[in-house]
């Protein structure tokens, strides 16, 4: 894996020192390739392109960036892995190509020179953002990969156009003033990260997954997309495929097999992401079934027995007879990493599960340099809670009158979420965070449609001082026709919006931070277009999440080891608010700190940290969000305006 960046100086702009800026701005995002980096710059084309490499394909220099193609058209730089490489090769080669390596950077120009850039696009498969500078028609490309699994940010200062694989790559641009752009400060505090295409600077963008762009030497700019989820997934609903419950069991397999032997290429050590739930036990008993050697798992566990994990991954892997390496994340750990945490993600980021990926991916680099990881398995196969809440709530929103549901809600909150908590408490059964359960049901009940997703994926709402606006894929109107079936449209989103925004990359930049590739089988772009065509009962059966995933996964891990309720890869996080980490809370919280830079509503934000300190109410995801901001505001944004 690696990170890329770049200028291209358009007609008319200044003369600029363009090789010695795109040195600056490679070492800024050297994290991403600490094996080896180059600059190549065309002064008089007004074009240069930086590269910073970790090797992984083809260590020798024959896989050295930016490449050129044999003909000498085409420049690239190159960040990602193509998982169709040999075949892509052979076919090339069939046409004559001569190849001086193995590595798929040079498969990938090659492709370019002979084919065109759309149908190697349509042919590639993989996980990739890249820019490729056209010398004849002078025209430069960008392009991110169709699930949206590695970052690609561009934009314009003047009349140049900049680009790179983090924020802090741009930053290193002489001549670019960053300023926090509104709308994507209030996307963030809604959902917890920034979506595309905001950026949290006005003027730079996030390429759309499956997005290409192309700006020529005149600064003209077309946009398109040369895979879109949407389509795919509209049109596929309409055709599901007829088929036997076993022939669906084990057409996918051969697919999820197919895709796992392709990502466990690598000319480097190996190993998995193991949680111990469905997605990366099945990962992991499927690299194991196709390798003929241990494969190297790894966990992170909480000594707070609600969150931990660790003891099932465990399990799963001493069936499995992987060689298993597990460590547990404590307050103390907490405390070294959370006041740099911000830094890592470039942007404001507020996935408190960051924490232990980030944990988890250095524990991981100290044994390997590529983990293969169960990520995208909720979204394709409808994991998530939601969508079993979303469907119950829906059957009572059809029944009762919105008023009623009103008062109902009304009376739900009669008594405070602590209260409820210790009256739960005498019940044989514990039922953890009952109280907040309730009250965040009675926000949910009055709503209707489309605005129960909404809430059920939603934090801060007016708390960005101005006029939020409510606009993009959430908000549009012909998702219903689109997607008729409400669980169909939940996935859908979380796909388009949730996997590439927040889940990718949290991945990304946590695992790029200690120089760590991971790469994601179940998002093999197959892999998503066949799971469209399955049936809704292949993937959610009853108050069964990802079905036809467990019934693969029972074929290699018995069922105990599986069947428990879902738990994510959460973290304690509020109860080390009030602990290990208060006083660092306490400062980025504070009426000063909250009024700097006068982005906030700081009384709201204030209320909500006393009824959390007090017990009343667990605000730890709203106010993770704020402290996520803080600690970006004081340690990226305000250092480097200084």
């Amino acid at each position: 894996m690696c990170g890329i960046c770049g200028i291209l100086q358009t007609s008319g702009s200044a003369k600029f020192p363009l090789g010695a800026t795109v040195e600056k701005m490679a070492q800024r995002i050297r994290h991403r390739g600490p094996d080896a980096g180059n600059v190549w710059a065309d002064e008089n084309a007004g074009i240069a392109l930086g590269h910073r490499r970790l090797s992984i394909i083809d260590l020798s220099e024959a896989g050295s960036q930016p490449i050129h193609s044999d003909n000498g058209r085409w420049i690239l730089t190159y960040n990602g892995e193509l998982y169709n490489t040999d075949s892509l090769r052979k076919n090339l080669e069939n046409g004559g190509s001569k190849f001086k390596g193995h590595s798929d950077t040079e498969v990938l120009v090659e492709a370019i020179a002979t084919w065109g850039l759309q149908r190697t696009l349509d042919l590639i498969e993989g996980m990739f953002a890249f820019a490729i500078w056209d010398r004849q028609e002078r025209k430069l490309y960008l392009v991110r990969d169709r699930i949206g699994i590695k970052p690609l940010y561009w934009g314009k200062i003047g009349e140049r156009v900049i680009f790179g694989s983090e924020l802090n790559a741009l930053r290193a641009v002489e001549g670019f003033e960053p300023e926090i752009d509104v709308a994507a400060a209030a996307a963030f505090f809604r959902f917890n990260c920034v979506p595309a295409p905001f950026s949290i600077y006005k003027g730079i963008e996030k390429l759309f997954p499956g997005q290409f762009i192309s700006i020529d030497s005149q600064g003209q700019i077309e946009r398109g997309l040369y895979w879109n989820l949407r389509e795919i997934a509209r049109e596929s609903i309409k055709k599901p495929y007829e088929v036997s419950d076993q022939n669906a069991i084990d057409g996918l397999e051969t697919l999820m097999r197919d895709s796992i032997r392709r990502h466990m290429v690598s000319d480097v050590p190996l190993g998995s992401f193991l949680s111990g739930g469905i997605d990366s036990s099945l990962v992991t008993a499927l690299m194991q079934a196709e390798s003929s050697h241990q494969v190297k798992s790894f966990s992170i566990g909480f000594n707070e027995l609600s969150y931990n994990e660790a003891d099932h991954a465990k399990e799963v892997a001493h069936h499995l007879k992987t060689d298993h390496t597990e460590l547990y994340f404590d307050p103390s750990m907490a405390l070294d990493i959370v006041p740099s945490i911000a830094q890592i993600y470039d942007e404001p980021f507020a996935d408190s599960s960051q924490l232990p990926t980030y944990i988890l991916s250095k524990l991981t680099r100290e044994h390997v340099t590529v983990a293969l990881s169960g990520d995208g398995g909720d979204e394709i196969f409808a994991g998530y809670n939601r969508y079993l809440w979303y469907h119950k709530i829906q059957k009572v929103t059809t029944c009762l009158p919105r008023l009623l549901r009103t008062g109902i809600a009304q009376g739900l909150t009669v008594l405070s979420p602590s209260t409820l908590d210790r009256l739960t408490a005498l019940l044989p059964k514990r039922l953890p965070h009952f109280g907040d359960k309730v009250h965040k049901l009675a926000a949910i009940l009055p709503l209707e449609g489309d605005e129960i997703y909404r809430a059920l994926v939603s934090h801060w709402q007016g708390l960005v001082l101005g006029n939020e606006k409510q606009e993009g894929v959430f908000w549009d109107q012909d998702l219903s026709s689109d997607f008729p079936d409400n669980i169909s449209r939940m996935q859908f989103l979380d796909s388009a919006t949730y996997l590439p925004n927040d889940i990718l990359t949290k991945v990304d930049r946590a695992s790029m931070a200690v120089s760590l590739e991971v790469r994601v089988p179940i998002l093999d772009h197959t892999i998503i277009e066949h799971a469209w065509h399955l049936p809704n009962r292949m993937k959610l059966r009853g108050s069964t999440g990802k079905w036809i995933l467990r019934e693969i996964l029972y074929k290699h891990v018995p069922k105990q080891l599986i069947n428990r309720p879902k738990m994510g890869f959460g973290v304690p996080i509020g109860e080390w608010m009030k602990g290990p980490i208060r006083d660092w809370v306490e400062d980025l919280l504070s009426e000063q700190k909250l009024s700097t830079h006068g982005l906030l509503n700081s009384g709201a934000i204030r209320q909500k940290w006393v009824e959390h300190l007090g017990g009343s109410r667990n605000w730890q995801y709203h106010l993770w969000d704020v402290l996520m901001f803080q600690s970006w505001w004081e340690g990226v944004f305000k250092q480097n305006s200084e």
